[in-house]
């Protein structure tokens, strides 16, 4: 995700300044890593710098000083290419669970236990998500969030399946290397 412009895309509303940013990023997106307040100014600093926004004053809401921000024409520009750009499918899927399966079978490990396990915690995961996405009153932003990782998570466990499946056969080849 490109803090970058999802700061634009915040900024696209109106001025704020960046502790309003970070609070508005972790309210929109519940299930995303939190910003940290540095991440947010060592990005808005850069795109003042390039000319994405600019400082639209300061305000102090009786408290301490805190400058304002604001997307200029350049930046909206940036924002709305971005936005309509396709994302494309990864070329390389960088798979650690599969990483780690090769590497037990490699290590005389038990791939099947690790596979398991990997299981255990996928569907404690899986557990959390859904207790979040149907509890009383979430937002559909956090749902829809919920089902991302719900349907990845599914997708992973379908492939440790179907991977456990055929651990004789991998074992096989693997050594045979």
């Amino acid at each position: 995700m490109s803090t970058r412009h999802i700061l634009l895309g915040l900024l696209a509303t109106g001025p704020s300044h960046g502790y309003d940013l970070k609070r508005r990023h972790d309210e929109r997106f519940p299930q995303a890593r939190p910003l940290a307040y540095g991440q947010v100014y060592t990005t808005l600093q850069r795109l003042v710098r390039d000319g994405l926004a600019e400082v639209d004053g300061t305000d102090s809401d009786g408290g301490p000083e805190r400058t304002m921000y604001r997307t200029t024409e350049h930046g909206a520009h940036e924002l709305a290419q971005w936005a309509g750009e396709i994302a494309p499918p990864a070329p390389f899927v960088t798979n650690e669970i599969f990483a780690k399966v090769v590497v037990s079978i490699l290590s005389g490990g038990d791939p099947e236990a690790y596979l398991r396990a990997q299981r255990a915690a996928h569907m404690e995961r899986m557990r959390q998500l859904t207790a979040v996405k149907t509890a009383p009153g979430t937002d559909l932003a956090t749902v829809l969030s919920a089902d991302y990782a719900l349907n990845h998570l599914d997708a992973d466990l379908r492939w440790m399946t179907t991977t456990a499946a055929r651990l004789t056969t991998l074992t096989a080849e693997v050594d045979a290397v």
